[in-house]
């Protein structure tokens, strides 16, 4: 990762000034304010990887606050910022809810006031990602924030591992590689996310979490062939008729979801030129369809052109360039 301050260089007097001015300017407009009266010290460390901006931040007695005044001051919106801890202890603050965060687990804070304070030596990874995948696949953010998931559970594991590993590689990734293991790493955190939800949540909410384990549980195993609603159902622990009756309040047909998942999947990566070279039968299978003529169908009827005019069409650049 690329270093953007180290504060042993600079001056103790001016460091945390020079320390708010930065982080502001990587993380956009924060009110930081130090809990203790030790001389400060941090470092902070950036990768952009694809559309991801990751930031590694080791400080120690720092409290940092989004508020109304500093979000109308803000440039980029609409983000959620992921938190994995890699040392120390923090405690996060939104949406009515306190998360106090071992090592190894994650917390989200959303692009909305809240409150973020580092204890003695902290260190974090910070990600910047879309709110869509998460929206799409987990619901709202409002259920989201401050709540702690991955620590030692699988999921968790798998997270600060790869994004560890992702920003010692990242400089020898090209642009459409580096931007697939950004969606690979977005995709890491859904599925740890609504790991967490499965746990306790309340029993207004248990219907949408479970809609949401579902979809995740799709977009995990979209080249499954032999993925269908029963399996789904079991796969999320709940009958075949009453996922059924989940997704049809939300106007929604399980196997609909499924084909349609599905070839969006397979639109995405005919679109992609790191992609270009995998024949469009293979693409058919590694989006879970068996046979290709089905898939040559039910593409044309969702987006009017074959999978052969897609891919032309895709890899055209646009008029004027």
């Amino acid at each position: 990762m690329q270093t953007v301050l180290s504060t042993c260089e600079v001056k103790e007097n001016t460091r945390f000034k020079l320390w708010c001015e930065v982080i502001s300017d990587r993380m956009g407009p924060i009110e930081l304010s130090q809990t203790c009266d030790r001389p400060f010290e941090g470092l902070i460390q950036a990768a952009d990887v694809g559309s991801l901006r990751i930031t590694r931040i080791r400080e120690s007695n720092v409290r940092s606050e989004i508020t109304p005044q500093t979000l109308r001051r803000r440039e980029r919106t609409g983000a959620v910022f992921a938190l994995i801890q890699l040392e120390g202890r923090s405690i996060n603050i939104q949406d009515g809810r306190e998360a106090i965060q071992g090592p190894g687990e994650i917390v989200l804070l959303a692009d909305r006031p809240n409150v973020h304070i580092s204890g003695p030596s902290d260190q974090s990874l910070v990600l910047e990602i879309p709110v869509a995948p998460l929206t799409h696949m987990l619901g709202p953010t409002q259920h989201l924030t401050a709540l702690t998931f991955g620590g030692d559970d699988g999921t968790g594991v798998l997270v600060k591992a790869f994004f560890t590993d992702l920003v010692r590689v990242y400089a020898d990734l090209d642009a459409v590689t580096a931007e697939r293991m950004a969606g690979v790493g977005i995709d890491l955190i859904v599925a740890s996310l609504a790991e967490r939800l499965a746990r306790e949540v309340p029993r207004p909410l248990h219907g949408s979490v479970v809609v949401q384990r579902a979809k995740a549980h799709v977009e995990a195993n979209l080249g499954d062939t032999t993925l269908d609603p029963p399996r789904l159902a079991a796969a999320v622990g709940v009958s075949l008729r009453r996922l059924q009756e989940l997704f049809h309040e939300r106007g929604q047909h399980i196997s609909d979801w499924i084909w349609q998942r599905r070839l969006d999947s397979a639109a995405e990566r005919l679109a992609d030129p790191g992609c270009a070279h995998i024949a469009i039968g293979n693409l058919a299978y590694g989006s879970g369809f068996t046979n290709q003529a089905h898939f040559a169908r039910r593409f044309k009827a969702r987006y009017g052109l074959s999978p052969s005019a897609y891919r032309a069409v895709s890899a055209k650049p646009p008029p004027g360039r």
